[in-house]
C-alpha cells in the first residue's frame, strides 16, 4: 500500500499506522491514551498484524524474551513473513544461538577505547560545518548540520568516499520509510546496498587499510574468517543502524534547546551538565523502534499476542512510562538516574551506543561553542520522519 493511499487511523487502539503524520509528529499523546486508557497494547491488521505495547514492562520483557519473539524482521513492512527471503543483517537480525559470536565479532570496534580515536575527527567535521553557516544567523539544524555528522563519521570509520553521503542517506531513506510500504522501492535499494558494499569488500581485500571494512575482512566468528556476505551485512547494517538514529537524536536535541533557553542556558554556562544531558536526550526523544516476530502465543497485559504477526518495540514509549520512571513526562535535564532504554533492551542492545553518546555529545557541545542563543524559528515549519526512526527532518533555527 502506498504512503499516499493509506487510509486514515480511526481508532489508534484497533488501527495504528506508524506512517502517520500525527504518529510522527507526537506519538506521545498516543502512547500515553493507550497506556492510561485500558490498552496498553494495540493492534492493527495492517503490514499483515501488528501489535504496539506501550508500557516499560511489556516492552522489556519482550525484549529480553527470544524464545517466543524473532529478530528474523526488525523492520515492519508489508511483505509478509513468508516471503522475506534470506535477507540478514546479522548481529541484529540474529537469533541465539547463532547472533552472540556474531556480536562479538563486531563487538571491539566499538567498544569506548575504539571511540577515542574518532572524537577529534567528530569535533573537525561540526566545525567544518558550522563554519558554512554560524555567520548566517539562520540554518536548517538537521539540513545543515545533524544529517552530515553521522554519515560522515561513518564513512570515515568504513573506508568509503564521503561523497556518496547523499546516496547512503537516500539508501536509508528509501529503506526504513519508503520500503516498508513500497516493496519494489525496498528491493531495490537492498540490491543497490549490497552491490555497493560488495565493491567495497573486493576493493579492501586488494588493498587492506586502517577502517571498520578491514577490521571485519580480518575478525573471525567461531574461528573462521567472515566471509564477504557477512562482512557486507555488517557493513549494511552499520549503515543502516548509524545514519537515521544518530540524525534524528542530534536534530531532537536542537528542537528542544531551540524552545527551552533555560535548558539552553544551563548547557552554555554549565559544561558539566552536557553528559547527564545526553542521557535525557536520547530518553526523552528516542528515536528507534524496533520490532520482533511472534513465533508462540503470549499473553500480555490483557492481550493475546498471535504468532506469525509482528510486534513492535517503541523504546520511547518505554521511556515515557511513569510507572518504569519517576517524572517521566517531564524533561528534566540534571537527570542523576537515567536508565534509559534509547538503544534497546537484551541481547539486542545497540552495538553502536559509545559511537552515538559520542557524536551527539560533540555534536551540542561544538554548536552550543558557538551558537549559545538561538531559537526554533517557526514550529509550523518543522517535519519529522515516518516510521521506526523518528526525528525532526526539516528545523528551522534563526540566532
Amino acid at each position: 500500500m502506498s504512503e499516499h493511499n493509506r487510509p486514515p487511523v480511526e481508532d489508534w487502539e484497533t488501527d495504528f499506522d506508524l506512517f502517520d503524520k500525527d504518529y510522527a509528529a507526537d506519538p506521545y499523546p498516543i502512547w500515553k491514551d493507550l497506556r492510561e486508557g485500558g490498552c496498553p497494547v494495540a493492534h492493527t491488521e495492517r503490514f499483515n498484524g501488528v501489535y504496539l505495547p506501550t508500557r516499560h514492562e511489556d516492552i522489556s520483557a519482550i525484549a529480553h524474551d527470544t524464545e517466543h519473539f524473532s529478530s528474523r524482521s526488525v523492520l515492519i513492512s508489508d511483505v509478509p513473513l513468508e516471503e522475506l527471503g534470506s535477507f540478514v543483517s546479522p548481529p541484529i537480525t540474529s537469533d541465539p544461538p547463532e547472533h552472540a559470536p556474531h556480536r562479538r565479532a563486531l563487538l571491539p570496534a566499538f567498544a569506548p577505547k575504539a571511540m577515542a580515536k574518532w572524537l577529534p575527527i567528530t569535533q573537525q567535521i561540526c566545525r567544518d560545518l558550522l563554519d558554512e553557516f554560524v555567520e548566517k544567523g539562520s540554518c536548517d539544524g538537521s539540513e545543515d548540520y545533524a544529517k552530515h555528522i553521522p554519515v560522515k563519521v561513518i564513512a570515515r570509520m568504513i573506508g568509503i568516499p564521503e561523497q556518496d553521503a547523499d546516496m547512503f542517506r537516500r539508501w536509508v531513506y528509501e529503506l526504513l520509510e519508503v520500503g516498508p510500504h513500497d516493496r519494489p522501492t525496498a528491493t531495490r535499494a537492498t540490491r543497490e546496498v549490497f552491490e555497493y558494499f560488495a565493491g567495497i569488500v573486493e576493493d579492501h581485500q586488494a588493498e587492506p587499510r586502517d577502517d571498520l571494512t578491514s577490521y571485519l575482512l580480518e575478525a573471525e566468528m567461531d574461528g573462521q574468517p567472515l566471509d564477504a556476505r557477512q562482512v557486507s551485512g555488517g557493513l549494511f547494517l552499520i549503515l543502516l543502524a548509524g545514519i537515521d538514529t544518530t540524525w534524528s537524536t542530534i536534530g531532537s536535541s536542537l528542537w528542544h534547546l531551540g524552545q527551552h533557553p533555560e535548558d539552553r542556558h544551563r548547557l552554555a554556562t554549565e559544561p558539566e551538565l552536557m553528559d547527564p544531558a545526553v542521557e535525557e536526550f536520547l530518553r526523552f526523544y528516542s528515536p528507534v523502534t524496533m520490532a520482533r516476530v511472534i513465533t508462540d502465543e503470549v499473553e500480555m497485559s490483557g492481550t493475546t499476542l498471535c504468532p506469525g504477526q509482528r510486534v513492535m518495540l517503541p523504546f520511547a514509549a518505554a521511556n515515557r512510562d511513569p510507572d518504569f520512571m519517576e517524572d517521566a513526562e517531564t524533561f528534566v535535564i540534571d537527570r542523576e538516574i537515567n536508565r534509559h532504554s534509547a538503544f534497546g533492551l537484551g541481547i539486542h542492545r545497540c552495538l553502536g551506543s559509545n559511537l552515538a553518546r559520542m557524536e551527539v555529545k560533540v555534536a551540542l557541545e561544538e554548536w552550543i561553542a558557538r551558537i549559545p542563543e538561538f531559537e526554533l524559528s517557526n514550529t509550523n515549519d518543522v517535519t519529522w520522519s515516518t516510521g521506526q526512526i523518528r526525528g525532526p527532518r526539516t528545523l528551522p533555527l534563526s540566532w
